[in-house]
C-alpha cells in the first residue's frame, strides 16, 4: 500500500514537472513567434501606426484565415518596412512573414493575439459621414458584422476602432478584385458605391 502511495506521488510529480516544462516551451515559442509580429503591429497586436492593423482581440479563426490567404496569395502583400526591432527600416510582406510559418506556429499565433484586447485606435472620424455610415452599415453589413462590427466572434475581424486608413486600404483591395470576397458579402459589397465606403470608413474609424 505504502509502495503505491509512493509510486502515486511520484507519478504525480512527475506529471506536474511535465506540465511545467511544456507550459515553459509553451510560453518560449510564443514569444519568439509574436516577437516579429509586434515589431509591425506593436505590443499585444495594438498597432500604434495608422498603416498598420489592429490584431490583437481577433478571433482565433479569423487570424487562421488571414494567415492562410496570406499563404494562398488570397490578399494582396503589399511591401512595409518593420516599425521596430532589429530589422527596423528594412522591407517586408506579409506573404514572406507566413511562408515558413506551420499550421501549428499559426494557431499558436492566433491563439496569443486572440487572448488580448482590442484596443481601438486613437482617432478623429467626420460625425456626418460616421452618421451616413451606420446607415450604409445596418443596411448591408450588420448581419456578419453584428454590433457596429465590435465583435470578435463573428469571425469577421473587428471593424469598430480599426485604423481609418487600413480600412480604406482593405476596401481598394476589394474594390479592385485583389482580395477576395465570400458570395454574401460580394452580393452586398458590389451594391455600394465609392461615398459609401468612405461612409463605412468613418463610422468604424468613429468608435473609442
Amino acid at each position: 500500500m505504502k509502495r503505491k502511495m509512493i509510486n502515486m506521488k511520484l507519478f504525480l510529480s512527475t506529471g506536474l514537472l511535465s506540465a511545467c516544462l511544456m507550459s515553459g516551451a509553451w510560453a518560449a515559442d510564443v514569444a519568439k513567434l509574436v516577437e516579429d509580429c509586434a515589431n509591425c503591429h506593436g505590443k499585444d497586436g495594438a498597432s500604434l501606426d495608422k498603416d498598420v492593423p489592429i490584431i490583437g482581440g481577433n478571433s482565433v479563426t479569423y487570424l487562421t484565415d488571414t494567415f492562410n490567404n496570406y499563404k494562398n496569395k488570397d490578399r494582396p502583400c503589399p511591401e512595409v518596412k518593420y516599425l521596430e526591432g532589429p530589422h527596423k527600416g528594412d522591407p517586408m510582406d506579409m506573404c514572406k512573414v507566413v511562408k515558413d510559418l506551420s499550421d501549428a506556429d499559426v494557431k499558436l499565433i492566433a491563439e496569443y493575439f486572440a487572448a488580448k484586447p482590442f484596443v481601438r485606435a486613437k482617432q478623429t472620424a467626420d460625425p456626418a459621414l460616421a452618421k451616413k455610415g451606420e446607415t450604409v452599415h445596418e443596411t448591408n453589413c450588420k448581419k456578419c458584422h453584428a454590433d457596429g462590427g465590435s465583435l470578435a466572434s463573428d469571425d469577421s475581424g473587428i471593424l469598430a476602432g480599426q485604423w481609418m486608413p487600413v480600412l480604406t486600404q482593405q476596401f481598394k483591395e476589394f474594390s479592385a478584385g485583389e482580395r477576395k470576397m465570400v458570395k454574401k458579402m460580394k452580393v452586398k459589397y458590389e451594391k455600394l458605391q465609392p461615398g459609401d465606403l468612405e461612409a463605412l470608413t468613418h463610422y468604424y474609424g468613429s468608435f473609442k
